[in-house]
């Protein structure tokens, strides 16, 4: 469970365009967070991105495995599109429908 600096400026550089992102250790990775949302994290030099079942056949039909880690039950984050991380426009594209995701669920548990 580690996340090596270069892999983390290398994730952080093809999101840049979303806008200000901050990110913070924990449990051994790294969580990504956008207009204070946590949409993504970062496990032994992966990127896992926020999903819901909306999105699950779009990371299903990418190739997209779900984070479970220490063999627990699986989280609601997917690891990114090999594509994705070498085309910075699909990489956005990709982190904007995640962050979609946070916020709704943010709403729904406000209300």
């Amino acid at each position: 469970m580690a996340v090596s600096s270069d892999y983390l400026d290398f994730v952080l550089e093809q999101l840049a365009p979303v806008g200000p992102l901050t990110s913070r250790k924990m449990f051994g990775g790294v969580g990504l967070y956008a207009q204070g949302l946590f949409f993504a994290l970062i496990d032994d030099d992966t990127l896992y991105l926020k999903g819901d079942e909306t999105l699950r056949p779009d990371f299903e039909a990418a190739g997209g495995v779900q984070f479970a880690p220490f063999g627990m039950s699986p989280m609601a984050y997917w690891s990114a599109p090999a594509e994705a991380l070498d085309e910075p426009e699909l990489m956005v594209a990709w982190a904007q429908r995640s962050i979609a995701v946070a916020a709704a669920r943010k709403t729904r548990k406000v209300k």
